[in-house]
């Protein structure tokens, strides 16, 4: 399955990809919202997991962005929270149509069964 990770920190988006190309996955990474637009319109993926709180075009932009362009592509949000509480952050993103949300930190396991459920709905 081909999982496009949409992540500004260097260290976990490198970490979640290494997790999922050993679970069989290929992933495509982009560090921020338009970095991820653009890889999207270049080769549509299967599932989108993108973060929320990132420089440039964030999160919630993004997620609106893909639902736009691609009402069925599964999209999955992750948040740390920020300064807000994660729950609210992500409470917000499944209201604008994502499909499963972690908050972070999460069991790289979760975020396997997040995908198997995204692609399953569609």
């Amino acid at each position: 399955m081909h999982v496009l990770l949409i992540e500004d920190d260097t260290a976990l988006r490198e970490a979640l990809a290494a997790y999922l190309q050993a679970a069989g996955h290929r992933v495509t990474l982009a560090g921020d919202g338009d970095a991820g637009l653009a890889a999207a319109e270049a080769e549509l993926p299967d599932v989108v997991v993108t973060d929320l709180i990132m420089p440039g075009r964030e999160g919630i932009e993004t997620l609106l962005a893909l639902r736009r362009r691609h009402p069925r592509l599964p999209v999955i949000v992750m948040s740390g929270g920020g300064r807000l509480d994660a729950r609210a952050h992500l409470g917000v993103a499944e209201r604008l149509g994502a499909v499963a949300t972690l908050a972070k930190p999460f069991r790289p396991a979760l975020l396997l069964e997040a995908i198997a459920r995204a692609v399953t709905r569609g």
